[in-house]
């Protein structure tokens, strides 16, 4: 068997994920934090103001990277449901929902720190303007799923709802995506591009990527030790896991 493929046969057995997580969130967590923290002092001491919106476009840098990973997070939550739904692997169902509260986080970020950007700049806290209104209904969304997840009792059927729930909501993300070029929206068109040229000065764009990698590295710490806790949950009354809690002789 290839290795890879083996490495993830091995990943699905609970004893092995539980070694795996543990082992690697903690790094996850301290990376994250490194680059959190130089993403900080250089967007803040560093960069140098905006010639329009002086020090107030410095909140971009908490609140692109966030609105980023709201809909990354919701496309790869709904990836792990589907995948759980057609193949019945138990830890994507786990991943899946270990995704929701993370997601929801993020989300709520970015709505909060729109928000305070958008009081000097559209001189109100809220708009129903449709880039902020869908990602408001992605928060519902989050939130929804996570709901349900913990009103059925069962976890595997609790699972395959809330999963269910994720599958159709992956909709809204183009819609979130293209909303300020499909409709008239105070909120501003793409500054940032993976691909092509950026908006902003190239001085300003190295802090942003910093951040942007400490948010997949936050996310990638808080997914391991939700879906940990989870697992460590459903198997409980297991050998394996009464090994780990009862103290050695």
């Amino acid at each position: 068997m290839n290795p890879v493929i083996r490495w993830f046969h091995q990943l699905g057995s609970p004893p092995y994920f539980d070694r795996f997580s543990a082992r690697w969130a903690p790094w996850c967590y301290l990376i994250a934090l490194i680059l959190l923290a130089l993403g900080c002092w250089w967007a803040l001491f560093v960069v140098p103001s905006d010639y329009q919106q002086s020090d107030s476009f410095r909140i971009l840098y908490i609140h692109v990277p966030c609105a980023w990973m709201s809909m990354f997070v919701y496309a790869l939550m709904a990836l792990y449901a589907a995948i759980a739904m057609i193949w019945r692997i138990k830890l994507c169902e786990i991943l899946a929902m270990a995704c929701a509260p993370v997601g929801a986080a993020f989300t709520f970020v970015t709505l909060a720190t729109g928000s305070i950007w958008g009081k000097p700049m559209w001189g109100t806290w809220w708009d129903w303007d449709p880039r902020l209104t869908t990602e408001l209904i992605l928060l519902f969304l989050y939130l929804g799923v996570i709901g349900l997840y913990h009103a059925i009792e069962d976890r595997r059927t609790a699972a395959r709802s809330a999963g269910f729930l994720a599958i159709v909501g992956v909709a809204l993300l183009p819609i979130i995506r293209y909303s300020v070029v499909w409709w008239n929206s105070l909120h501003q068109g793409q500054t940032i591009s993976l691909f092509g040229e950026s908006k902003l000065h190239e001085s300003m764009v190295v802090p942003l990527w910093i951040m942007v990698f400490a948010t997949k590295f936050w996310f990638a710490g808080s997914l391991l030790s939700r879906a940990r806790a989870d697992n460590l949950r459903r198997e409980a009354g297991k050998d394996w896991v009464r090994q780990l809690v009862e103290p050695r002789p």
